[in-house]
């Protein structure tokens, strides 16, 4: 039979004294108890819920407004199947028709070995929704500012690097303009003093003097040259990044030990023009600072590298060095101070291309750079 709580037992205080909605059903659905915060937060009195079939009256609907079977209540199948459950993600129906989000919980009642039927405990939780819809709305919001920030950073990064490039390209000129041209003008006028020595007594040390002399003018006219050339390479502005890339295998091979080996191959798909501008002065730097990683610290013996570029339409270059030197750990190449890894990533990155780092200690060490060759 249905009762309501209106003797003044232990239970019956603690029923009503909690802030939680509580109900009881039996075995065919009906209300059998209910507590004062049930009813306050469903707007129906005690007497218009005792006896009523408490899935038609307060969760006959989805959250959609959408027919709920009774079949498929996980409140009903807690006696039905003894299967109890805890819901957050359903909602309950007041009397006025409107809906909230409820957490709630069904457990089977169970006398002499039988069910019996189940008690309902639920909770608006309207406000925990709300705060969780805020929070996920900061989220959102502090997300798409550190995106903005971060691509307002690169983009930073990406111009000062193109200014950066664009001043050892102009130093490069002017070294090469004056100070070239200053060591070849005193290297003529040592040779043309060499050969009008007068005196034949001074004549011999003279010359030995000069010849010193234009020794060490050849040295500088070199180190000049170098440093050009670690500036800005011309043969990138004037033969192309392909040129580029087999001078400077070629470079990396002269510059190491007879015991290092340098095997370098290229195929390049008929039809592709080698990139210019930026792109170019990406693909070539990356591959600098692969090489010169190699040569500070792999101790290898045999370098290995390889590029292809696939045919047009959308060609796209494919770089992979491998070296069987003594390798780093994973985590030292994902460290947020391998700044050289950094910088390689962030550059291919830039012009959507992605650079991808395999080493192990003692395995060496394969890079792989792709980069699409068609920018938008």
């Amino acid at each position: 039979m249905p009762f309501a709580l209106d003797h003044p037992s232990t239970a019956s205080l603690l029923l009503e004294s909690t802030g939680e909605g509580i109900f009881g059903i039996d075995m065919a659905g009906c209300c059998t108890f209910v507590n004062r915060a049930a009813c306050e937060a469903l707007g129906w009195r005690t007497e218009q819920v005792l006896g009523r079939n408490m899935h038609e009256l307060i969760h006959h609907s989805r959250e959609s407004g959408a027919h709920y079977p009774e079949c498929d209540c996980p409140i009903f199948n807690a006696f039905r199947r003894g299967e109890p459950c805890r819901i957050d993600d359903e909602v309950l129906w007041r009397a006025d028709g409107s809906a909230f989000p409820a957490e709630y919980s069904s457990y089977p009642v169970i006398e002499a070995g039988e069910v019996q039927g189940a008690v309902v405990t639920f909770v608006d939780i309207s406000a925990r929704r709300q705060a969780e819809a805020l929070l996920r709305a900061s989220h959102d919001e502090l997300e798409q500012r550190v995106a903005g920030r971060t691509a307002e950073l690169r983009e930073l990064a990406h111009h000062l690097e193109a200014v950066r490039e664009t001043e050892r390209k102009r130093i490069a000129r002017e070294i090469h303009d004056e100070l070239g041209s200053l060591l070849v003008a005193l290297k003529m006028d040592l040779d043309w003093l060499a050969r009008r020595v007068g005196d034949a007594a001074q004549r011999e040390p003279m010359v030995d003097k000069c010849q010193r002399m234009g020794g060490l003018v050849d040295t500088a006219v070199d180190s000049v040259g170098r440093i050009i050339t670690d500036l800005r390479p011309s043969i990138l502005d004037h033969q192309g990044l392909w040129a580029a890339l087999e001078w400077q295998a070629q470079e990396f091979e002269l510059a190491g030990s007879d015991e290092r080996q340098v095997d370098f191959k290229m195929h390049v798909a008929a039809d592709v023009a080698p990139p210019e501008g930026g792109l170019a002065i990406a693909v070539f730097r990356i591959f600098q600072e692969v090489l010169s990683n190699i040569a500070r610290h792999a101790r290898a013996r045999h370098v290995a590298i390889r590029l292809d570029v696939d045919a047009p339409p959308g060609p796209v270059l494919y770089l992979q060095v491998r070296d069987d030197g003594v390798g780093a750990a994973p985590e030292a190449l994902n460290d947020a101070r391998s700044y050289g890894v950094l910088g390689m990533r962030e550059r291919a990155g830039h012009f959507g291309g992605r650079v991808g780092i395999e080493s192990f200690p003692g395995r060496g060490t394969t890079v792989r750079l792709v980069m699409p060759l068609e920018q938008g």
